[in-house]
């Protein structure tokens, strides 16, 4: 994974970018990885840990109305979860996790191993949806993968 993060790493240090990490279900993970590298703070400005709706709404300004309609797993949440994270802080990049880690929590409609990505890269937002197989260790780290090799994508794109 470190090889990923350098890769990023390089690509918005490039472009004189910082990037800001939302996270639910990873709690903290994703901003882990980043800074486990030497000199990240020339390109990672912050990571908000989101864990609880109150906290989506508060640090990310993500409408409790959004969360109460779509539930926290849910595009719209990833989705604004990510522009929060540029809103809320100095980066041009940003990228937002929210899922079922497990091994309770998931529905029929959204099992253990659910989880929205959305990311926010110069002013483009998207999303993907991922279902992810696996104890509770393996969705979060499948989940920080994900997430940082579609920052990867949208940055070289």
């Amino acid at each position: 994974m470190q090889a990923l993060v350098e890769r990023v790493a390089h690509l918005l240090t490039a472009r004189h970018w910082m990037l800001a990490t939302a996270e639910s279900c990873t709690g903290g993970l994703i901003a882990a990885q980043c800074t486990d590298l030497p000199g990240s703070s020339v390109w990672f400005e912050r990571g908000f840990v989101s864990y609880s709706n109150e906290a989506k709404s508060h640090m990310l300004g993500v409408s409790p109305e959004l969360i109460q309609l779509h539930g926290a797993v849910s595009e719209p949440v990833a989705r604004a979860m990510a522009l929060g994270a540029v809103y809320r802080s100095k980066a041009a990049a940003a990228v937002a996790v929210t899922g079922v880690a497990g091994p309770t929590g998931g529905s029929p409609g959204k099992p253990v191993g659910t989880v929205w990505i959305a990311w926010c890269v110069g002013g483009k937002t998207s999303a993907e949806l991922k279902y992810l197989d696996g104890d509770r260790q393996t969705i979060r780290r499948l989940t920080v993968e994900a997430a940082l090799q579609g920052l990867l994508e949208r940055l070289s794109a």
